[in-house]
């Protein structure tokens, strides 16, 4: 236990992060999750693309993932929109 009160705030100050970060992560995680399963579906559009583009730039801007891991997602995305339009 912190005796010392910047201690106790940065503890305070860590546990509302924690809590931010992992609800961001989990919506982020839902909305690729969603974007995955709509394309797999072979309901592939151009809105669900954008949804899913949309979700990884937002994560990537406020610094919850790296760019380069925003990047990966994204081409995959698309790689996975790719195959899906080819199937049909």
């Amino acid at each position: 236990m912190a005796n010392i009160a910047s201690a106790e705030k940065q503890r305070r100050q860590a546990e509302k992060r924690k809590a931010r970060n992992r609800a961001a992560k989990s919506g982020l995680k839902t909305a690729l999750k969603k974007a995955r399963t709509t394309l797999a579906g072979g309901d592939a559009d151009k809105d669900t693309l954008a949804s899913g583009y949309s979700a990884i730039d937002k994560a990537a801007k406020t610094g919850l993932i790296k760019e380069n891991t925003a990047n990966r997602y994204k081409s995959r995305l698309a790689g996975a929109s790719k195959r899906a339009a080819a199937e049909k």
